[in-house]
């Protein structure tokens, strides 16, 4: 754990104080993702939020594209004060960032905005989740989905059944990647930002994507073919802040932050939606940019997928119980939740939609 305050660590927090309603602060954000898509448009909507909600006082200079920090960098450099604010994926800190990886296991819901809200309560309402993660000198605000995993694949590399995967290179990470060794693939791990000429080179036959990476990477050049498995979410893709950065903000800002990161869970669910389903009907048309086949899998061979991992949830269970945490309790709360919102998702609709 980090303990250093922040005014000591040269962070790029600018606060110029005249009594705390009148407090001036910029945070400077590090998002190694492109400022193009829809997660990079929720970001944005984030980051707005919060600053009308302080009538403009607190402001963000964001770093797109790794400019400041790498994805296998983000978290280390928030924690150390790189940058005051970051986005953190699980697998690139497996470690450090195993209470987050929670989102990663198979859950019984693909749906997008069932997997954000329950990982969305989750991780603001589980004590021993907070404290793992100020562990790390994190806080986490709030979160993001890779949607359900698709794979894309180049020439005649094509994916209809699990047994499919057998002797394929894929680009995989987490639960995916561990499953997929198990079925024969040779698994490669890598940033999202080098798919593109992983594929294009022939390093990768397939590559674990979704849809909203699909055009925001421009898979869609490469790629030949696209088999939708919907298996589990990469829900383990939050956004943090350094700790002591958090515990030096007024409250107000702290409110102002928290409300506009529950805000963008909707507003985020919302535009993936949309995206799947515009980026669906754009590879079907061509009008995205070039036609690409996309073959939904059989739900036996996709029901097979899900069970594999299975034994991942008690992996992780017992390593954070060796952590010295009650892994199993915390599951339990989360597919509670899980079950919470797939149930409102079913009687109330999408909140947009009401």
């Amino acid at each position: 754990m980090i303990s250093i305050k922040s005014a000591l660590l040269g962070l790029g927090l600018t606060i110029a104080m005249a009594g705390v309603a009148s407090a001036e602060t910029m945070l400077r954000y590090s998002e190694a993702g492109p400022n193009r898509g829809a997660r990079a448009k929720a970001l944005q909507y984030f980051l707005d939020e919060a600053s009308r909600m302080t009538e403009g006082r607190l402001t963000f200079d964001v770093h797109w594209g790794g400019a400041l920090l790498k994805w296998s960098a983000v978290l280390n450099g928030v924690a150390a004060g790189a940058a005051d604010m970051g986005t953190v994926i699980a697998p690139y800190s497996p470690k450090q960032l195993q209470g987050l990886a929670i989102g990663d296991l198979p859950i019984s819901s693909s749906d997008t905005w069932v997997g954000l809200r329950a990982m969305h309560e989750l991780m603001t309402t589980n004590e021993q989740l907070k404290d793992f993660l100020a562990k790390e000198n994190v806080v986490f605000l709030s979160n993001f989905t890779s949607t359900g995993t698709q794979f894309e694949c180049t020439g005649d590399h094509t994916i209809e059944t699990a047994d499919d995967f057998k002797g394929l290179t894929v680009r995989a990470t987490g639960t995916v990647g561990k499953a997929l060794n198990e079925l024969g693939a040779n698994v490669v791990n890598m940033t999202f930002d080098k798919v593109y000429q992983a594929l294009d080179s022939g390093l990768v036959d397939c590559a674990a994507g979704y849809y909203y990476t699909n055009r925001a990477f421009r898979h869609y050049e490469i790629v030949d073919h696209i088999t939708e498995a919907n298996w589990g979410q990469v829900g383990g893709f939050a956004l943090v802040m350094n700790k002591d950065v958090w515990e030096d903000l007024p409250a107000e800002y702290q409110n102002a932050i928290m409300t506009a990161g529950s805000q963008m869970i909707d507003e985020f669910a919302r535009i993936q939606i949309e995206t799947i389903n515009d980026v669906k009907a754009g590879l079907a048309s061509g009008e995205i940019g070039r036609q690409v086949p996309v073959v939904a899998l059989d739900d036996a061979e996709r029901a097979k997928l899900l069970a594999m991992t299975d034994k991942y949830v008690q992996e992780w269970v017992s390593d954070m119980t060796e952590r010295g945490y009650d892994g199993q309790a915390i599951w339990d709360q989360y597919a509670v939740l899980v079950d919470k919102y797939a149930d409102e998702l079913n009687t109330k609709g999408y909140p947009w939609a009401r």
